[in-house]
Parts: structure tokens; sequence; C-alpha cells
């Protein structure tokens, strides 16, 4: 079985992947973590260094890397449903999860993890919902093709439900 959690930086995908990992007695893949132990560097440092289009070539190498293995749970980054076809892979691979929150839930979640995230670094607070509204409207309609909508607030125990029912139906 694979699980990826999908959805805006800032949603818990790390946070809820933890979570339903032990609740499903799965091993948890974070992608970014995974991109940079690989190439010890953080994925701040990458993009400084090579920019978001060689960050996103090597994020769509190691989803495909990834997908060798099986019985994982993966948080994916905010962005990688919504490159190369990142989207159709992970659907056609495993059960996709949108952890959906609203732009000003995600604001708020956001202005006290700015400085570790490269895309909105240097967006001052002011401005930071409306960046967060107009990449949602870019990003939604890749979340949106996830097998599974949640709320991000989501208990794990009703999730972990709702994984085990998709389960049975496939």
């Amino acid at each position: 079985m694979r699980i990826f959690l999908i959805g805006f930086m800032g949603s818990g995908k790390s946070t809820v992947g933890r979570k339903l990992a032990h609740g499903l007695y799965l091993d948890l893949i974070d992608l970014d973590k995974f991109i940079e132990k690989k190439y010890k560097k953080t994925i701040p440092e990458i993009f400084g260094l090579y920019g978001e289009p060689w960050f996103r070539e090597k994020e769509r190498n190691e989803l495909v890397e990834l997908l060798r293995r099986d019985n994982y749970i993966m948080s994916t980054g905010g962005g990688t449903p919504c490159f190369y076809n990142n989207m159709q892979l992970i659907n056609n691979n495993g059960i996709s999860i949108y952890l959906r929150a609203t732009p000003l839930e995600l604001a708020d979640r956001l202005r006290k993890s700015k400085y570790d995230r490269p895309l909105i670094k240097d967006i001052k607070n002011e401005n930071l919902l409306q960046y967060i509204e107009t990449k949602l409207i870019e990003r939604e309609p890749f979340y949106l093709q996830s097998k599974i909508i949640v709320d991000c607030k989501i208990n794990i125990r009703n999730l972990v439900q709702l994984i085990n029912s998709m389960k049975v139906r496939q």
C-alpha cells in the first residue's frame, strides 16, 4: 500500500503523515526530507543554488524512484502534484489524500515557518494571504484530483477508517 499526502505548504502533511504512519503501521517518507538527505542540502539551499526548475526535476526523479517501494505513507511537497505528470503517477500507484485548508488557515500556520520555505521567505506578512490565494488557484486543480479530500484538521482515527474502507473497495 502507498498513501500520498497532498496539499499546500502548511496544510499539515508532515504532521498528519507521522500520526497516520503510526496508526497504519507503515513507514513514513517525507519527500522533502528524502531529497535533503540525498543531496546533502536543505530545500532552501537547493532553491538558492539551483533554482526551482532543477529542484522540480529532482523531486520528480525521486518520486519515480520511490514508487519502486511499497508499504509507506509519503508526505509530498506542496508543489509535487503540480509538475510533470506527478499527480497521475501518484493516483495510479496509491491512495492520494488532499489535506484541504483555507487560505486564512494556511497564512496563520505559515507565518510561523516562513523562513524555512523558499517560495514564501521573502513575502511580507501582509502579502502572504494574497500569495496563498493566488497559488491555490493554480494548484488546487491538481490537489482536487486526489482520491480522498479531507479537512486538514481531520481526526487521525477517522482518516485511518476512511483509508481502510478504501482498501476494501480497491
